[in-house]
């Protein structure tokens, strides 16, 4: 799981310790699970801002509680106020920003709760190094293909406007 740092302790281009030891928890998934009566999983919601990827994550969140079923959701803002405050928004932020929601899902989806993600997460090789730290049929990427006119018209943040107002650079989905 994840890339082996090199002997400097240097994974792409980060310095990560090397006097760390994985610990395997007391209870196996598949007692988690049972426990839940559920299996745990992924479901990966991407797409430009506005494509109404946490509404329907937070749509389906009620509807599986009302089924009875374990869920966490991570929302892209909501985790941007906590865990990922110190990340902007340049290539390498957004590299991260992904790879540390990839950490949190797997450990969730490993104590059997169905995991709904809902980030913009705009390259799909960070998509697929998150897909890649659970077992196979454990991660399903749901891309909320919304023309780019309709997120636009919906602009629930205002973002829209500013990026093409020159106020933010870089936006995903425009080109500045």
């Amino acid at each position: 799981m994840g890339v082996a740092p090199d002997a400097a302790g240097r994974e792409r281009g980060r310095i990560v310790s090397t006097d760390i030891t994985w610990h395997e928890g007391g209870v196996a998934r598949e007692q988690k699970e049972a426990l839940l009566g559920q299996r745990g999983c992924v479901l990966w919601f991407t797409g430009l801002s506005g494509s109404g990827k946490s509404t329907v994550a937070a749509t389906l969140e009620h509807a599986l509680h009302k089924l009875g079923r374990a869920t966490a959701l991570l929302d892209g803002d909501n985790v941007r106020h906590g865990l990922n405050r110190d990340l902007g928004f340049s290539a390498a932020d957004r590299e991260e920003n992904i790879r540390r929601i990839g950490e949190v899902a797997r450990l969730f989806a490993e104590s059997g709760v169905i995991v709904l993600v809902s980030f913009i997460s705009p390259y799909r090789q960070d998509r697929d190094r998150a897909r890649a730290l659970l077992p196979p049929g454990r991660f399903i990427e749901v891309f909320m293909d919304t023309p780019l006119e309709v997120c636009e018209q919906r602009d629930p943040k205002g973002l829209y406007k500013k990026a093409r107002a020159g106020q933010i650079k870089g936006f995903t989905g425009l080109v500045s």
